[in-house]
């Protein structure tokens, strides 16, 4: 090719791709406006259906057509985020081209061609008009890829206020409080560098492997009772494959969000199907607690705790899960770095959504604050930090895990992805890992692959696999979008991750990982699929619950309710346990057919996952705590 064919390809890739990048600039403009007018998340026709059915619940046809509708509307949101993604990157491949070839083609020419005197006012006519095209391109180019970024703004942030206590510490900063045996924290470097806090309060001794007494960091009311949780389940259990006795241990209680490893399944027999708490038939006792908060009850031998929080302060209760009687109740109040004022939060969140955990050493809550705690048995704190305030304009609900003396923590916000560990013992920074994602309301769970334990994570726009120990990603796979609410869950070696306008994926870790399948059809938006003996179950916000054949996706069942789950569905003996917002408990026999064996009604609305232990059921309403059994 001589220089001036050269020439010529050069000026007619520069307007090919000029035309092509102007197209796509246009297309992308039309469907900003488009949106601006009428986004597929809000349409006016669901929301009327909506009320209607309010008026209809037992509407079958209307329920139908809202369904189909809904259908109708997820997918046009794929299509309109994989419309923006791929205009997004064909704009600037489209401009790139166009403006090298642009580039070539000047700079060639001007190597061939030396204009004539009396053509100088044409020369300079001609570099003028191409100047403006140049200038009404790029600016059609911007506003085009500004509209990109437009269309996805969705979120109008709750601003949380970041201002310090009396500490002087940003919310950036991580602080320890005075450890319980009375000796400062060594002070870590780098970024969690800082003066350490000195809160006095009521201490105690704790008996048990790891006893520690000294001063605590809170005040403390009620009576407290000391020593390790007595009695209560012991270890009977089968190995499991879990390969310690600490594992055993933690099949046997109920440790934390969704029961053991954080998966759905608890392994208690005799668990009731029968009850009525607005007459009291079979409910053993209820309790209640004076600060609100939407996290699970987790148990340990014959204790229960639960976490409340509202704008004045934190709690965290202890009660005796045979009696209801509250055991203590710890305030977790004037942590250095803690804001002066809680940040802004939904009121669907709240202030004390995550679920707390237990090792049968210690007790560790997290608050909407940043203030994660542990707390001595007997209700005494032995240490506490503030990990930054999170930026989340929903609150954070995002559980915890606690396994192999260290507590796990999925710390997703608007500024990133982000998982951690502490030291069980002390709270000092293990490992703390940045990733590849974005804000997220789901927790993390542990699952066996291989013979050894993962962390796996769910996010926008992955679900990934950490090694516990070291905080290093194992595999990765992109599949997720939206605001992630729902946790993933694991059985048959497979990990399922779903969440609502996105789509559910069955994936088999590895490096790398393997899409078994996925579907789109019924997605949860803040219920967590679990998995038993082969069966998947989903739980929706609009009404579905669902059985699928885990290991292909094939859909067994469907029931639609006249009321949505927030309350992740549980196994229990045999049983699928699925409350709805309504408090009504759905409850159903493992099994590829339809089989329901009841619909206990609560007697008031709830949206925590109940939790189970020796023929019991705990359930935490919006007013009362609920202990439920055969009387």
């Amino acid at each position: 090719m001589n220089q001036e064919q050269t020439i010529k390809f050069a000026a007619s890739t520069a307007i090919i791709a000029a035309v092509f990048t102007t197209l796509v600039a246009l297309l992308m403009l039309m469907n900003y406006y488009q949106l601006k007018a009428q986004d597929p998340l809000e349409l006016k026709t669901l929301e009327i259906l909506v009320e209607q059915l309010k008026d209809e619940p037992n509407n079958d046809a209307l329920r139908n057509e809202i369904r189909n509708l809904d259908l109708l509307a997820r997918k046009a949101f794929f299509t309109n985020q994989w419309q923006v993604k791929t205009g997004r990157y064909l704009l600037l491949f489209g401009g790139i081209v166009c403006g090298f070839a642009l580039r070539f083609y000047f700079s060639a020419r001007s190597k061939i061609s030396e204009p004539e005197n009396d053509g100088i006012n044409e020369m300079i006519a001609r570099t003028i008009s191409q100047r403006w095209i140049i200038v009404a391109g790029s600016l059609l180019l911007i506003l085009s890829f500004a509209a990109t970024f437009a269309i996805t703004d969705h979120l109008e942030y709750y601003q949380a206020d970041l201002t310090a206590d009396s500490s002087g510490q940003a919310d950036e900063s991580i602080e320890m409080i005075r450890i319980t045996d009375g000796t400062e924290v060594d002070q870590p470097s780098g970024e969690e560098s800082g003066t350490a806090g000195d809160v006095s309060g009521a201490g105690g001794e704790q008996s048990g492997a790891d006893s520690e007494s000294g001063t605590g960091a809170a005040s403390q009311t009620g009576t407290a009772s000391g020593g390790p949780a007595s009695g209560g389940a012991k270890p009977s259990l089968t190995n499991k494959g879990t390969g310690s006795g600490f594992a055993r241990e933690i099949l046997a209680n109920h440790n934390g969000f969704r029961g053991p490893l954080g998966n759905g399944v608890s392994f208690h027999k005799g668990i009731p199907v029968d009850w009525d708490g607005s007459t009291g038939r079979n409910v053993i006792w209820k309790a209640e607690l004076s600060k609100p908060g939407y996290n699970s009850p987790i148990i340990w031998g014959d204790k229960l705790y639960v976490a409340g929080a509202d704008n004045v302060g934190q709690v965290v209760y202890c009660l005796d899960r045979n009696s209801g009687k509250i055991l203590w109740e710890t305030e977790v109040n004037n942590i250095p770095g803690s804001p002066v004022k809680p940040p802004r939060v939904n009121e669907d969140t709240g202030l004390s959504a995550p679920t707390m955990t237990t090792d049968g050493i210690r007790v560790y809550a997290l608050f909407g604050t940043g203030d994660v705690v542990a707390l001595g048995l007997d209700g005494h704190i032995e240490w506490a930090r503030n990990l930054g305030v999170p930026d989340n304009h929903y609150g954070h609900s995002s559980s915890l895990l606690t396994w192999n003396n260290r507590l796990l923590l999925q710390y997703d916000s608007n500024k990133g992805g982000r998982v951690l560990s502490l030291d069980a013992k002390t709270g000092k920074t293990q490992w703390d890992k940045t990733r590849k994602s974005g804000i997220s309301w789901a927790s993390p769970i542990l699952a066996e692959v291989d013979g050894k334990y993962q962390l796996i994570l769910s996010a926008d726009p992955i679900v990934a696999g950490y090694d516990p120990e070291t905080g290093n990603e194992l595999w990765s796979q992109e599949c997720m979008m939206g605001e992630v609410g729902p946790s993933p869950a694991f059985g048959g070696g497979l990990v399922i991750a779903a969440n609502e306008y996105a789509r559910m994926v069955a994936i088999k870790p590895g490096s790398p990982p393997t899409v078994v399948w996925e579907d789109d059809e019924y997605m949860p938006e803040v219920a967590s699929p679990v998995v038993s003996e082969g069966l998947l179950y989903i739980a929706t916000s609009y009404g579905m619950l669902v059985c699928y054949d885990a290991a292909s996706g094939e859909k067994y069942w469907e029931e639609q309710m006249n009321q949505g789950f927030y309350a992740s569905p549980m196994v229990a003996d045999g049983k699928l346990y699925a409350m709805d917002m309504d408090g009504i408990m759905h409850i159903y026999q493992l099994s590829k057919e339809l089989k329901k064996l009841g619909e206990p009604a609560l007697g008031e609305s709830s949206v925590s996952t109940p939790a189970f232990s020796e023929g019991r059921i705990y359930i935490r309403g919006y007013d009362y705590l609920y202990c439920i059994g055969k009387k």
